[in-house]
């Protein structure tokens, strides 16, 4: 299918295109003849009821630090794209709340990636709790003795913000740690929003497992193991990435998910899993697929690109 594509995104120049999923996305919808315009979040304008962006051409190839060709900036309506990804990085704040808003406007006469309505309805830790007996024991609060109650009854516990990303702001609080009421000022400070409490799980220790599924289907999977001394277990942060296959107990995981991901138009969604237990469902922007083809795995952006089609 010859497609207009549009990806909204952060600036395509600093991208880290060897573990990239955004570009590997753009890589494979070139290969099948759709014209690329890339533009920012910043760049999305409505104007009574019209959906516009000040968007760039491009033309992306695989070559590092050479890696995006792209035209002088032009105002492009949104409305006359087949498809647009909503690919930025969170934080899921206000500014993303408010793309969704105006992506609505397009969607679905143009595919939206992932659908905005259930983007905003999905943020990844809250969503995640919809699924019950799925998560490790969980508080979601700003009541600070209630996080104290948690930590006394599971002792070892995580401390992280609701609406954060890329491990930003976890911390691990141990039963010895003089570091707690520290801590939940600095929350209380920084965040208007509750904070998550979860009992750490010691499973972290052999990694934090990525699932990706297309339209609720599994598509592969990479291990993350955290670096010695650190508890958190993104790549950025220096967790080594493995080949990982599935276990019975995740493959039950992901059909539960699965047909609730699919029914709200989630196309490409990456689950997090430790040891039995689920720990966020990613709508946002999730990773992972170059590492996983890279491990032998699928090819998750043409799987994406199908089930794209498929919808169109």
């Amino acid at each position: 299918m010859s497609l207009k594509v549009a990806v909204q995104m952060d600036p395509i120049a600093s991208l880290q295109i060897e573990g990239d999923s955004t570009f590997a996305i753009m890589l494979e919808a070139q290969a099948r003849g759709a014209a690329l315009w890339t533009y920012a979040p910043q760049d999305l304008s409505l104007r009574d009821g019209k959906v516009t962006a000040l968007a760039q051409e491009v033309r992306v190839r695989d070559e590092k630090a050479n890696h995006a060709e792209v035209s002088a900036p032009e105002t492009i309506d949104l409305a006359r794209m087949d498809v647009v990804h909503m690919r930025q990085d969170p934080p899921f704040d206000m500014a993303y709340i408010t793309a969704t808003h105006i992506l609505e406007h397009i969607h679905p006469q143009t595919l939206v990636v992932n659908d905005p309505f259930h983007v905003r309805n999905a943020p990844e830790k809250l969503f995640a709790t919809q699924f019950g007996g799925l998560l490790p024991p969980t508080l979601i609060t700003s009541d600070r003795a209630a996080i104290a109650a948690f930590r006394a009854e599971h002792k070892d516990i995580i401390l992280k913000p609701l609406y954060g990303n890329g491990g930003a702001g976890v911390f691990r609080v141990k039963p010895d740690d003089e570091n707690f009421n520290a801590l939940l000022e600095m929350f209380a400070e920084q965040y208007r929003e509750p904070v998550i409490a979860q009992a750490y799980l010691n499973d972290v220790r052999k990694g934090d497992k990525r699932i990706i599924l297309v339209d609720g289907v599994v598509a592969g999977a990479i291990n993350r193991v955290p670096a010695d001394g650190e508890a958190r277990a993104n790549m950025h942060v220096g967790a080594q990435a493995e080949h990982s296959e599935l276990t019975p107990r995740e493959r039950e995981i992901c059909a539960i998910l699965g047909p609730e991901l699919k029914s709200r138009g989630l196309i490409f969604v990456g689950i997090d899993v430790i040891g039995d237990y689920l720990t966020e469902v990613n709508v946002t922007s999730p990773t992972g697929i170059r590492e996983i083809k890279r491990f032998g795995g699928n090819d998750i952006a043409a799987m994406i690109w199908d089930a794209i089609e498929g919808r169109l």
